[in-house]
C-alpha cells in the first residue's frame, strides 16, 4: 500500500440481501429491562437520536448533554437536555448521578479526562464509542479485540485539540481514540465498555460515505465499480449500532467489542446489486481493478466509498471480526432496508443538499475514468 492510501485509511473512519439477521423489533417483545438512568454525551448527531428513542422505548430515563446546536428542537420531550460544551463547560453535569454514561462524540483524551473528573463516583458504568481505526495493523484478516492498538507518539496527548487533529490530516485519529479508550478505563476501572464501530451508515448520515452508492446507482447508466465484485466490505446501520449499545448497557457489558457488520462476509458486488434492485435501476457496473484506479488517482473509500482493496497492509481492513459482539446480541437489519431508508432520507433533504454528494467520485471524473478504462481494455 502506498502512503496516500494509508493516510486515506486513517481519515476513513474519523467515521444484506439474504443475510442471516435478527430484526431488532424482536427485542421489543421481550420483558422490559430494569429502568436505568442514562446520560448520553452528544445525543443529537447521527447515532445519538436512535439511542435516545430506543432507550426511551425500553423504559429508561434519558438525559443528553450537548451544545444544543445540532438538530435543535428534535429531541423527544421525554428526554432531558443539559446544555454545555466538552471544552470546559461541564457545570450542568455536576452534582448529578446516572447509572450509565454513553460518550458518543469524543476524539480527544482531554475530553474523557474532564468528564471523568466530574462524573467519577456519580455514574456506575461508562460507555465509550470508539472505532476500529484504533488498530495499529490492518493487514491481518479476522482481527479481533486483542489486536495491538495505534500508539500516540506526540509530546503531550492531553494538549491535542480538534485543530491539531485536522492539521495532522487525521493521522492522529486512531492514536487519539486509543488514548481516549485508555483514559476512560483510567477513570472508570472495570466499569468501561468500549464499542469499536466500523463504517456507520444509514438514514441521517451527513458524510455520504455509504449514501453515494444508492444515489449513484439509482441514476443508472454505466457505473464505475471498484476492484473485484468479491472484495469484502463492512458496514453497520446506525440504528443497529445504537440499539445494540442500549442492550449492551442493559446487560452490564464491559470490555472491548468490535461493532461492524454484517455477521458474514459482504462482497462489494452484492452491495451494488442490492442498490440496483432496490432502486429499480438500469445501472451497468463497469469493474475497474485496484491498480488501474490507483493509476487514475481514484481513491478507495473517498472516490469509491465503502471499498478498500483487500491487499497488502489493508488486507484485513474489511475483515474485522465481530464475533464477540454478535455473541453478545448485536444484530443487523437486512441490507435492502438500509439501502431503501438511506435513499428515502436523502431524497427528503433540501435540493441544495442533494445537488452535490459529500463523498464519491464526481460525475465528470467518473466519465473520464470510464473512458480511460475503455481505452485500456481495447489495447
Amino acid at each position: 500500500m502506498n502512503p496516500t492510501r494509508r493516510d486515506f485509511l486513517k481519515l476513513s473512519l474519523a467515521a444484506g440481501a439474504g443475510a442471516t439477521f435478527l430484526p431488532n423489533a424482536l427485542f421489543a417483545a421481550e420483558a422490559k429491562p430494569k429502568p436505568l438512568k442514562i446520560l448520553i454525551l452528544g445525543g443529537t448527531g447521527f447515532t445519538g437520536p436512535h439511542q435516545v428513542k430506543y432507550a426511551l422505548s425500553r423504559g429508561h430515563s434519558v438525559t443528553v448533554f450537548n451544545r444544543g446546536k445540532t438538530h435543535p428542537g428534535e429531541l423527544p420531550k421525554e428526554a432531558e437536555q443539559l446544555i454545555g460544551d466538552r471544552n470546559g463547560k461541564l457545570d450542568a453535569l455536576k452534582g448529578r448521578k446516572w447509572d450509565v454514561c454513553i460518550d458518543n462524540p469524543t476524539t480527544l483524551p482531554v475530553w474523557v479526562r474532564d468528564v471523568g473528573e466530574v462524573l467519577k463516583g456519580n455514574v456506575e458504568r461508562f460507555v465509550f464509542i470508539s472505532t476500529i481505526s484504533v488498530y495499529a495493523d490492518n493487514s491481518k484478516p479476522g482481527m479481533d479485540e486483542t489486536a495491538a492498538l495505534a500508539k500516540y507518539t506526540g509530546a503531550d496527548v492531553m494538549k491535542e485539540t480538534r485543530e491539531t487533529l485536522i492539521a495532522s490530516k487525521f493521522a492522529l485519529y486512531g492514536p487519539l481514540k486509543a488514548a481516549s479508550e485508555a483514559e476512560a478505563e483510567k477513570w472508570f476501572p472495570g466499569k468501561t465498555l468500549v464499542i469499536r464501530p466500523g463504517l456507520i451508515v444509514g438514514p441521517g448520515d451527513e458524510t455520504d460515505r455509504f449514501t453515494y452508492w444508492p444515489v449513484r446507482v439509482s441514476k443508472g447508466g454505466e457505473v464505475l465499480a471498484p476492484g473485484d465484485k468479491t472484495d469484502p466490505v463492512q458496514i453497520i446501520d446506525a440504528r443497529d449500532l445504537a440499539e445494540w449499545t442500549i442492550r449492551a448497557v442493559e446487560q452490564g457489558l464491559v470490555g472491548n467489542y468490535n461493532a461492524t457488520g454484517p455477521n458474514r462476509e459482504l462482497p462489494i458486488g452484492e452491495l451494488l446489486e442490492t442498490c440496483k434492485t432496490e432502486t429499480k435501476s438500469d445501472a451497468k457496473f463497469v469493474w475497474a481493478k485496484a491498480d488501474f484506479l490507483e493509476k487514475q488517482k481514484v481513491t478507495p473509500w473517498g472516490d469509491m466509498p465503502v471499498w478498500v482493496p483487500p491487499i497488502g497492509d489493508s488486507a484485513g481492513f474489511s475483515r474485522v471480526s465481530n464475533r464477540k459482539a454478535v455473541a453478545a446480541g448485536m444484530t443487523f437489519r437486512a441490507l435492502p432496508e438500509t439501502v431503501r431508508d438511506t435513499l428515502t432520507w436523502f431524497r427528503a433533504q433540501p435540493a441544495e443538499r442533494q445537488a452535490k454528494l459529500k463523498a464519491g467520485i464526481s460525475p465528470e471524473r467518473e466519465k473520464e475514468v470510464l473512458e480511460a478504462l475503455k481505452k485500456e481494455t481495447a489495447k
